[in-house]
């Protein structure tokens, strides 16, 4: 066993032996200091590299600084640079390995020093148990001799033997732990070789670069040298053209000086001119500006009195203009009357804050300045013209309107509106003729039309402060009654029918009514009359108001979203005037048809549902068959469509040439309206152009009255039989000489009415 031991101890002397040949340090020192000589070398190539760097510079700014090749020389400086920045990187790696180099060179002289300890450590134990093996032995050898203490030593061994072992075993588990870290130093030592060859293909690479670049340096410096020679040639060329032609320049200016100085010879006497003429205007430029404020006060003198004149002219060409204007105007009138056509008013209404604000509520209506019958609508970025017999604006001045104007909050269609419009009196003055001439036995007809909520009920009817169309219609009536009081006797009565739902509706009328229809007279005049209409005789304001006030209560309005109060119903104000002359025995029948329609309106806009829905319906329906009828009076169609609706067929008589008629066109000026405005102007100009031919007046001349026929008219004008003629002025019975005379009297009036 001992020999075994020493054996195994042998062994692992000669493992650690070569591990220490391996693992010395001459060859990683060798390739230390390879690679410190070759990074010297590399070093020293930098420097060459750069002193030639520096030179080549220098050398580029020894050139003409107006060389062609700047740009190219620009070109290599920036390789130069490159070349610079991959040495510079070039150099920092080689510090890198350095450092790599000094930190493998450090690992392995800690690995030398700690296998050094353990080969000294394990030559010690060796040694030890060198010592106790020849110590053993020896005391075998001696004790040979000594058998009965060899039992007792070979014991004694054999306890010693033991220990050996331990020491062995622990020896043996030490030394493969060393051979462990022995193979990771074997391991380590491999990849540092990996790592050294890897730095030095990177090494050989960058030699590689190295040369390349200092051929690339080397072709450059060629290069710049043969560019420096040619820019050298070509400076010496331009220096030899330049030189010839400035010789040349310099023989031109010679020959131009010398002709300048002739020239100077020959221009002198022109000098001596020219500062004569210059002292002169110098004059003439200090006396300007009292020569400029003459011309000045003059021109301005000249000026204003042509302005003078020019105003003057215009203001006589303006008083022209409207005498002429007024003159054609009422030329037109008088034709419409011979022709018997539809005189159209229009009327617009203001801005109110119901419109709304914004672009939507903008006025989209102007008015010409110099004449009354034209309005202008703005509609879709154009602006349309109208023509009408005359235009009522939203505002009038106390002269225009000749009365103070009115604010009322007006309830009916557009009542809703706190309205500040032209006062009545106005619109009346202009159709206060047509409702005289209902007395002398014409019949009339006035009707508004527009959209719902321009304000044709207000213009109709109006307020009690500020009364309509219908009852001043009436009040005027009343007043020319009583002027021919002495000579005439009237009686007026009133009938109201409104239409809804294309049914007729007696207004005055009592509960439950019965159904109304239209038919003719059967007296065979061809006129039209209600069987069952109520009438009511009227002699007084309070008559009327009361009559007003009874049909306001029956007449159907509803709420919309364009009007709080709109009229679901086309409303029909007749009024009949019959009078008699008692002179001459002259009966006269005069019909006054005031007439406000329903306004027409967008089904979507006014958000009309049921029953409202129907009622718009059957009021467009309407309005559609009355402008029918307005195209066929138009283009003087053989058949005229009175009879499609009921409304057209009650104005059959107004519409059908028996009848002095006007139309009252009622407008919005809001932008969100124009639509609307657009299609009621243009119904209103052909409404216009319709001629109904001349008007007859409805007049029967009778016998003389006798006391008994008295009796009879005045039963038909509703007073009794029985009661007391009225004096005629004091006197009684005519005799035959005033007889005569006042037939000679009735005939002059009778040429005269016409």
């Amino acid at each position: 066993q001992v020999e075994t031991l020493k054996a195994k101890l042998l062994e692992q002397a000669q493992e650690i032996s070569r591990l220490r040949s391996e693992l010395g340090g001459t060859d990683a020192e060798k390739h230390r200091d390879l690679l410190a000589a070759e990074n010297e070398r590399l070093r020293q190539e930098m420097k060459a590299c750069e002193g030639e760097l520096r030179e080549l510079q220098r050398q580029q700014q020894a050139p003409c600084r107006d060389c062609p090749h700047l740009q190219e020389n620009a070109g290599l400086q920036e390789q130069l640079s490159q070349l610079q920045r991959e040495a510079e990187e070039t150099r920092a790696k080689l510090v890198e390995l350095d450092l790599e180099v000094q930190q493998k060179t450090n690992r392995l002289a800690e690995v030398e020093l700690r296998l050094k300890d353990s080969l000294a450590e394990r030559a010690e134990e060796e040694e030890r148990l060198s010592r106790r093996l020849r110590d053993s032995q020896e005391t075998i050898a001696s004790l040979k001799s000594q058998p009965q203490q060899i039992k007792y030593i070979i014991k004694t061994v054999e306890v010693e033997s033991a220990k050996v072992k331990q020491a062995l075993c622990e020896t043996q588990s030490r030394n493969q732990y060393l051979q462990e870290q022995v193979g990771m130093q074997k391991q380590v030592l491999k990849e540092m070789e990996q790592q050294l060859q890897s730095s030095q293909k990177t090494e050989a690479q960058l030699r590689a670069q190295i040369m390349m670049y200092e051929a690339e340096l080397e072709r450059a410096h060629g290069q710049m040298l043969e560019e420096m020679q040619a820019m050298e040639e070509e400076k010496n060329h331009a220096i030899e053209e330049a030189f010839s032609r400035a010789q040349v320049e310099m023989k031109a200016v010679h020959e131009n000086l010398a002709g300048v100085r002739t020239n100077l010879l020959t221009l002198q006497p022109a000098l001596r001119t020219l500062t004569h003429d210059y002292n002169s205007l110098k004059r003439q430029v200090r006396d300007f500006p009292l020569l400029l404020q003459e011309t000045l006060r003059s021109a301005r003198a000249e000026i204003s009195q042509a302005i003078e004149e020019v105003h003057s002219t215009n203001r006589e060409l303006l008083r022209k203009y409207r005498r002429e204007l007024q003159l054609r105007k009422k030329c037109h009138n008088e034709l419409v009357r011979l022709k018997g056509n539809i005189r159209v008013f229009g009327r617009v209404r203001p801005i109110t804050k119901e419109d709304g604000e914004g672009p939507e509520a903008a006025n989209a209506v102007t008015f010409d300045a110099d004449d009354d019958a034209v309005l202008y609508l703005l509609h879709k970025g154009k602006q349309v013209s109208f023509e009408l017999d005359k235009v009522f604006p939203p505002q009038a001045s106390q002269e225009e309107v000749g009365a103070t104007n009115h604010t009322a909050g007006v309830r009916g269609r557009g009542s809703h509106l706190l309205l500040t419009l032209p006062c009545l009196p106005q619109v009346f003055q202009e159709v206060q003729a047509l409702v005289t001439s209902c007395i002398d036995g014409y019949n009339v007809c006035i009707f508004a039309y527009g959209q719902t909520g321009a304000g044709k009920t207000y213009t109709m009817e109006g307020t009690a402060a500020n009364p309509g169309i219908n009852q001043r219609a009436l009040q005027l009536l009343f007043s020319e009654v009583r002027g021919k009081a002495a000579d005439w006797d009237y009686a007026i009565t009133v009938s109201a029918a409104e239409i809804y739902n294309e049914a007729l509706r007696d207004l005055l009328g009592k509960e439950p009514q019965e159904k109304l229809e239209i038919k003719l007279c059967p007296d065979g005049s061809g006129q039209l009359y209600v069987p069952g209409l109520t009438e009511f005789r009227v002699q007084s304001v309070e008559d009327i108001n009361k009559v007003f006030e009874f049909g306001h209560i029956k007449r159907v309005t509803e709420c919309t979203n364009l009007n709080e109060h709109s009229s679901r119903s086309h409303a029909l104000l007749i009024v009949t005037v019959r009078g008699l002359d008692r002179s001459t025995g002259l009966r006269t029948t005069g019909k006054l048809n005031l007439v406000d329609l329903a306004g027409s309106e967008r089904v979507g806009r006014s958000g009309a549902e049921g029953s409202r829905l129907r009622e718009a319906q059957h009021i467009n329906k309407s309005l559609s068959a009355l402008g029918d009828v307005i195209y066929a009076l138009r283009s003087r169609q053989g058949h005229v469509p009175f009879r499609n609706s009921k409304l057209t067929y009650l104005l059959q008589d107004s519409l059908s040439g028996d009848s002095k008629t006007l139309m009252m066109v009622q407008v919005s000026p809001a932008e969100k309206n124009t639509s609307e405005t657009l299609c009621s102007l243009k119904f209103a100009e052909r409404v216009r152009s319709v001629e109904l031919g001349p008007v007859s007046r409805k007049a029967e001349l009778g016998s003389w009255p006798s006391q008994e026929h008295l009796e009879v008219l005045k039963t038909v004008m509703g007073e009794s039989p029985g009661s007391a003629a009225p004096p005629c002025r004091g006197h009684a019975s005519p005799s035959p000489g005033q007889l005569s005379s006042r037939s000679a009297s009735i005939r002059r009036k009778l040429q005269t009415s016409g």
